[in-house]
């Protein structure tokens, strides 16, 4: 299990639901990615409405015309973990915005197996 706690970076990667990579959804691509890495975590949240670059206003409203609804990927962990995994990125995300942010971890604990140990099966998540 992996043990993050002090200071680390957290990228924030943003894109549109609709994005794809090789067929199947980026922000999926991104998080397998990231697992393989042996990245800390990957969360993917869904936006509601915003808009980027395009500058097209992209929103869940039922009368809207858009659905490409934006996604934020983030991870979190140690600056050089993330850093090295900035060129996958850089391969991956062709549109749309990664942040870069240094945050102080207080607590990431995983879940308890049955035997007390954490990690195992079940929910990843931030």
């Amino acid at each position: 299990m992996t043990r993050l706690t002090g200071d680390a970076l957290r990228v924030t990667i943003l894109i549109g639901e609709d994005d794809t990579w090789h067929h199947k959804p980026l922000y999926t691509e991104i998080v397998h990615r990231a697992l393989a890495a042996g990245l800390a975590g990957a969360s993917v949240f869904r936006g509601i409405e915003g808009y980027g670059a395009s500058s097209l206003i992209h929103t869940s409203r039922l009368l809207s015309m858009s659905e490409d609804l934006p996604v934020a990927v983030v991870i979190v962990d140690t600056e050089d973990r993330v850093r090295a995994f900035l060129p996958q990125l850089d391969e991956l995300v062709t549109e749309g915005l990664v942040i870069l942010d240094e945050c102080e971890v207080v607590r990431y604990t995983g879940r308890s197996d049955e035997s007390g140990e954490t990690g195992g099966k079940g929910k990843s998540s931030l």
